[in-house]
């Protein structure tokens, strides 16, 4: 509630941009009329939690001299796996679902089809875009281009900037085809992959549907719907 109550009613500096780790959030239910604008990037299930495996262990190139959790834990992902460990184990990989799903219990209920279900629905009813890193670059054109004033500049800079924001796990070491395997006989992998599959072509549809791009830049396309005034008749 004070998190609602603080971002729809400060106004001392308008536009906002809030950037965090927060499940879906329907202002509406505290009587709220004005609604943020939802805008989320999610990632190939196996390859967040891989990444996130390792940055319990290693860190990032961020802040590369931060103690971490598990640092000191040398165990490579795949023995992890092999060794039926906590930190790999499958229940892990349910992150995005829920995160999508909002704050019932019932979303954070590992394997929930109606929480995979309503994931579903958030996306495509209360996102405005939601992008995958796997196609980041484009992510950011479409921002971008629907959104300039908060992204103008944000592809270019993307392009020829260093990057700096953009963290890469330290030590990282892909899995094997055995371990990649195993995971994906898991039901919670198999849910998840379907949401990001979902994610994924939902972002591909809006990309194909919504711009096009010309010498590397992305332009909205003109209306594609027509109408006729109907009139009632005269006497």
């Amino acid at each position: 509630m004070r998190f609602v109550r603080n971002v729809s009613s400060w106004r001392e500096m308008k536009p906002g941009f809030y950037h965090g780790h927060i499940s879906y959030l329907d202002f509406a239910k505290f009587g709220v009329k004005k609604k943020p604008i939802y805008i989320n990037v999610i990632r190939d299930p196996i390859e967040r939690l891989v990444s996130y495996y390792y940055f319990l262990r290693f860190g990032d190139d961020y802040r590369p001299g931060l103690r971490r959790r598990k640092q000191g834990d040398k165990k490579t992902f795949d023995e992890c796996v092999a060794a039926g460990g906590s930190d790999c184990a499958p229940e892990k990989l349910w992150l995005q679902i829920p995160f999508f799903c909002g704050h019932s219990s019932e979303c954070w209920n590992v394997g929930s089809r109606w929480a995979l279900d309503q994931a579903k629905y958030n996306l495509i009813n209360e996102y405005f875009l939601v992008g995958v890193t796997e196609e980041l670059e484009d992510f950011i054109m479409l921002l971008e281009a629907a959104l300039p004033r908060f992204f103008r500049g944000a592809t270019e800079l993307y392009r020829s900037g260093k990057k700096s924001h953009l963290r890469k796990t330290t030590e990282k070491k892909a899995p094997s085809k055995e371990t990649t395997a195993k995971l994906q006989q898991s039901d919670i992998w198999k849910m998840e992959n379907e949401f990001y599959e979902f994610a994924l072509e939902q972002f591909q549809f809006v990309r194909a549907h919504a711009v096009r791009e010309k010498d590397g830049e992305l332009y909205i396309l003109s209306q594609n719907f027509f109408y006729e005034k109907i009139y009632p008749k005269s006497n």
